[in-house]
C-alpha cells in the first residue's frame, strides 16, 4: 500500500527553503522534528504531554460519594505483628 502523495513546490523564505503543507497533510502539533534520511526529509510532530493542572481544572467534580474502603477491616489498634 503506497501512502498518499502530493506534488509541492519549494520556495525561499529569507535564507530558508520552505514548503507549504497541503490540506490533508497538516500535523496535529505546534512543533515538529525535522530529520534527514538520505535524500528524504522526515517531519515528525512533537506531542507535548498535557499540562496536569490544566487537565484537572477541566474535570467536573464527582457527584457520588467515594465508597468506604476501610469498611470491614480491623482497626489499626487491633492488629498485632
Amino acid at each position: 500500500m503506497e501512502s498518499e502523495r502530493r506534488h509541492v513546490r519549494l520556495f525561499r523564505n529569507g535564507r530558508h527553503q520552505a514548503l507549504r503543507i497541503p490540506q490533508g497533510f497538516e500535523l496535529d502539533a505546534e512543533e515538529a522534528i525535522l530529520r534527514k534520511d538520505g535524500e528524504r526529509l522526515i517531519v515528525e510532530p512533537i506531542k507535548h504531554r498535557p499540562n496536569l493542572a490544566k487537565l484537572l481544572a477541566g474535570w467536573e467534580p464527582l457527584s457520588e460519594p467515594f465508597p468506604d474502603v476501610d469498611e470491614g477491616l480491623l482497626s489499626l489498634d487491633d492488629i498485632r505483628l
